[in-house]
């Protein structure tokens, strides 16, 4: 009995760590990205939602609203650097509404053929929610090249 005690216990500590880290704040969030951008030599503009962008190459090409097709090719990261996700140089296609909130807002701001980074705090990103390998409460970066709207 009690080896079966001691791996429910095990189950239910690890589960937890699978969990958000809710107790960090907008204003944290925000430092953060800050430090991120100065540390990097960055120069970044901020929407009113609170993402971060730079757009390194506009594009020329047309320009996505919130409900349209695109084309992506990406690398998504922490602030520490480590990659948590990537397309290939084809990119992968998806409608504006089927993403994070930060990619809703900040495909809009390049044309096609546009470059740039995001920096997508947390409650643009996946909130306080563990998802799929990434923490709660995680600053999403991500390096885009918008390669064709529909």
């Amino acid at each position: 009995m009690k080896p079966y005690i001691f791996f429910l216990l095990s189950i239910i500590l690890f589960s937890c760590n699978k969990t958000s880290n809710s107790t960090i704040t907008k204003a944290e969030t925000e430092a953060d990205i800050i430090q991120y951008i100065e540390d990097n030599n960055l120069t970044a503009q901020k929407s009113n939602s609170g993402l971060y962008y730079v757009i390194t190459e506009q594009g020329n090409g047309a320009a996505p609203n919130s409900d349209s097709n695109v084309t992506v090719s990406y690398k998504g990261y922490f602030l520490d650097g480590s990659v948590f996700d990537q397309s290939n140089a084809a990119g992968i296609t998806f409608n504006l509404q089927q993403v994070i909130k930060g990619w809703t807002e900040g495909i809009t701001y390049f044309n096609e053929g546009g470059e740039g980074i995001l920096l997508v705090p947390s409650q643009l990103g996946y909130g306080s929610n563990y998802y799929n390998g990434i923490p709660g409460g995680s600053v999403l970066i991500f390096d885009i090249k918008l390669l064709k709207v529909e």
